[in-house]
């Protein structure tokens, strides 16, 4: 089994001639013709994407960090924010309760036998 990948133009504009899979030299089970329109290789997988270690892909993970890194930051900071403000509503509430006027006692029960008789 083999397959056929034909001719490119890679990333510096450069045309690539078309080749078979497995290349001579490669590994026999790199069978399938795989990669993008900018480059193209011998595979053992046919939804193989990533052969090769790409800068621009480098760039993107370090993209990626900063923003999660912002994303993080900006949470705590939120966080930290709501724990402040809920601490100053917490502590500056007055500590004795509010007084309504109305002092509710249970009645003795020597004061209900005396109004009974």
């Amino acid at each position: 089994m083999s397959a056929e990948c034909s001719s490119y133009l890679n990333a510096d504009k450069v045309l690539v001639s078309g080749f078979s899979c497995p290349r001579a030299g490669g590994d026999a089970r790199a069978v399938y013709c795989c990669g993008f329109q900018d480059v193209k290789y011998c595979c053992d997988d046919p939804h193989s994407f990533f052969p090769y270690e790409h800068s621009y892909m480098w760039w993107l993970s370090v993209g990626a960090l900063v923003g999660l890194s912002i994303a993080a930051v900006v949470l705590f900071a939120f966080i930290i924010t709501v724990c402040v403000l809920c601490y100053l509503f917490i502590s500056t509430k007055p500590r004795s309760k509010l007084d309504t006027g109305l002092h509710l006692q249970m009645a003795d029960s020597e004061a209900r036998g005396s109004s009974i008789c």
